[in-house]
């Protein structure tokens, strides 16, 4: 992570964010305004993520992504105009996130993730991968634990989509909680005037740590303890559908294709069962339904997985607020999330 000065909010700034600095503060602003981004993939989850960190207010943004705009990702991507197939996504997307706030210093880089040297993420405060392979998620967030930089990764898969955070081993924040008042010890009103009561007028700050694994502790969990089988009933199935979906990114080098449905149906069917297999789990756990709803990605399901991962980016650098830990799970076909944590307590 890179040394910076402490920021300055000019009032442009003051009055551009008025209503943010109202509701998280004005140290919380400042931090935010102090820190620097890398969002790797710019299809329909980047998009809705830079949205986010751009209005939010973040110092600067490197929008990273050597693919070429084609007739889906202007479908799912709002960044890019229809004109622009055939352009680089991170190019073509610049001018209108740029046009979202222009207090904040937005970058378009084209070259590959996979052949940035170590030393091209230690420029930044926190790292989102989007559309990455499982093998360079887990390159990244060990080089960033190492330099404490917060990564932040995410996929939509159709109606599936996913988050995981890891902001190291100590992150410090703050969290507004109502005042508890204690009695004066000269009451003389019975036992109910001698218990402390919450006063809901008035909000004291209180300070907090949480801590984070990597990413590829939070993949290994070794579902053969007793503690794991314990649990496994209260693990969302979508842990698994992640690996699955995962693996056929790394067997493939892409995600299922609506062009290639029977083909990709049949591979995911045998991936789910080599994945649970793998894991010491019975195929059953991981139902075949879940094949008709993983194509493409879906809009709406990119802004709600956009919207809590643009939020948990801007909560670790604000150092504001309850982070989730470590996985945010949302289904589109049920319309619900489910935040869990996996990997070593």
């Amino acid at each position: 992570m890179i040394e910076k000065e402490d920021p300055v909010i000019s009032e442009e700034e003051a009055a551009q964010y008025d209503r943010q600095i109202r509701l998280w503060g004005l140290d919380a602003q400042k931090r935010l305004r102090g820190s620097r981004v890398l969002l790797a993939g710019l299809g329909g989850l980047g998009a809705e993520v830079a949205k986010n960190l751009i209005l939010a207010g973040v110092k600067g943004l490197t929008l990273l992504d050597h693919e070429q705009v084609s007739e889906e990702s202007c479908r799912a991507q709002f960044l890019v105009p229809v004109t622009a197939q055939g352009q680089n996504r991170a190019k073509a997307s610049l001018e209108r996130a740029q046009n979202l706030n222009p207090m904040v210093e937005v970058h378009a880089d084209p070259d590959r993730i996979e052949e940035k040297p170590d030393d091209f993420f230690l420029q930044f405060d926190a790292v989102c991968l989007t559309g990455c392979s499982r093998d360079l998620m887990i390159r990244v967030d060990q080089l960033c634990s190492k330099h404490k930089i917060k990564v932040f990764c995410g996929d939509v898969y159709g109606y599936y989509g996913y988050m995981f955070c890891n902001l190291g081993q100590a992150h410090n924040y703050v969290e507004e909680k109502p005042k508890v008042v204690k009695p004066s010890g000269e009451s003389n009103d019975g036992p109910e005037a001698k218990k402390a009561k919450v006063d809901p007028n008035e909000t004291t700050m209180v300070k907090k740590t949480a801590s984070f694994c990597t990413l590829k502790e939070a993949l290994e969990v070794d579902w053969t303890s007793e503690k794991a089988k314990a649990g496994l009933k209260r693990t969302p199935v979508d842990y698994f559908l992640l690996q699955v979906l995962l693996k056929f990114r790394t067997d493939k080098g892409r995600d299922p294709d609506p062009q290639s449905f029977p083909e990709d149906s049949q591979l995911l069917r045998q991936i789910r069962d080599d994945v649970l297999e793998s894991l010491s789990l019975n195929s059953d756990l991981l139902s075949d339904d879940f094949i008709s709803y993983c194509f493409s990605e879906m809009s709406p399901v990119c802004a709600v997985v956009g919207g809590v991962l643009g939020q948990e980016v801007v909560k670790a650098l604000s150092q504001r607020d309850a982070p989730h830990r470590n996985f945010f799970f949302f289904d589109g076909r049920k319309g619900n999330g489910v935040v869990d944590y996996f990997g070593p307590n």
